[in-house]
């Protein structure tokens, strides 16, 4: 098909068209003599003008009557000298599917081979010859129809693919956000925090040595924030750690930044998790670790994962924090990425008030 749109082709096949169209009033000018000669050279320059807007136009609102004025020239050219406007009534059917809406082509089509049978038997021509026609002009219709049929189908299928793209795109931004959220507020907020502390202390020239540990904690936890980056993408390459060591590691990470205890039990088969379900529970377990670490601060906090029937439960809990002002809450993106992590694969999320602190439950299926 590349070689249809080659330009030297299209000029060749548009010359072509054009002799095409010319034929059929030449030969009827030649046919009826001088006498028809002022009748047919004026009905064929109109008729061939009138298609010639239609197949090169840009207007579709006045191609229904164009091509209903090129029909009624072509049967006028075929009334004066048989079979000299025959072309024209191929062309309207070829064009009238493509260049107007279903019901209008539908009628031009019919009325196309209507017509021009009632004038071939009119004129007296051999019933076999009108049959013929009659017959190639329906083949050539039905043809038509299905091409744009087809047509119409690809469009259609080129568009929904093209909203589908669309959507995938808008999903992937989304799943990074999520990515970029989960990774670097994680790790960068409670750094943020010791090296305002660290801060602090210099500034109002208290212990340095506490100073120092805290920004000791901060380089700690940038170091684990590259490695968890670095697990990400490993992830993406199809190399993950185990579940239950993943868990771990954000419990050992909570565990050195604030001095808390932090408990992690795994319970039941969790071979069949697939990856957007790991990828879940591993980041809902850190955002709602770093939650713990940013609102209870001295809270221990415990991580349970278990298998219950056909679903994967998480539970983190926490103790609450000591009495006082709460930490300030960030843009509670946090949340709303754990809660889309979970609906996205079937899951759900709640995060409810416990008996001493607050809990957050991810159910994905298992």
């Amino acid at each position: 098909m590349t070689f249809l749109r080659r330009p030297s082709v299209r000029r060749f096949l548009a010359v072509v068209l054009v002799g095409y169209m010319l034929s059929g009033p030449v030969i009827g000018a030649v046919e009826t003599g001088w006498p028809g000669l002022l009748g047919v050279v004026p009905l064929g320059a109109a008729t061939v003008g009138c298609c010639l807007w239609v197949l090169l136009g840009r207007e579709p609102r006045r191609d229904a009557p164009l091509l209903a004025a090129t029909l009624a020239g072509g049967l006028a050219l075929h009334g004066i000298s048989p079979y000299s406007g025959m072309g024209f009534m191929y062309i309207v059917i070829f064009a009238a599917p493509f260049k107007t809406r279903l019901w209008p082509a539908a009628f031009l089509v019919t009325a196309d081979v209507a017509a021009t049978t009632a004038v071939s038997f009119l004129l007296g021509l051999p019933v076999a010859e009108v049959l013929g026609n009659t017959f190639g002009l329906t083949y050539v219709a039905v043809f038509v129809f299905l091409m744009r049929h087809v047509k119409a189908t690809r469009d259609h299928a080129a568009a929904l693919a093209e909203a589908r793209a669309g959507e995938a795109v808008l999903a992937e931004r989304a799943r990074l956000a999520r990515e970029v959220h989960d990774i670097l507020a994680h790790s960068q907020s409670a750094q943020i925090v010791h090296l305002e502390g660290a801060r602090l202390l210099l500034e109002r020239g208290e212990d340095t040595a506490a100073a120092l540990d805290r920004v000791n904690r901060a380089v700690r936890l940038a170091r684990a924030g590259l490695e968890e980056t670095r697990r990400a993408l490993d992830a993406l390459r199809g190399e993950e750690l185990p579940l239950a060591e993943r868990l771990e590691r954000l419990a050992v990470e909570f565990r050195s930044v604030t001095g808390s205890p932090c408990a992690v039990s795994v319970a039941g088969n969790l071979d069949g998790l697939e990856a957007g379900a790991r990828l879940a529970v591993a980041r809902t377990a850190q955002e709602a670790l770093t939650n713990v670490r940013k609102h209870a601060p001295g809270a221990a906090a415990s991580v349970a994962l278990r298998r219950v029937g056909r679903w994967c439960e998480l539970e983190v809990r926490d103790t609450g924090g000591p009495p006082g002002p709460a930490a300030p809450s960030g843009g509670g993106y946090g949340l709303v990425g754990m809660r889309e992590r979970a609906e996205l694969i079937g899951g759900s999320l709640a995060v409810r008030p416990g008996e001493e602190g607050f809990e957050v439950l991810l159910r994905v299926p298992a």
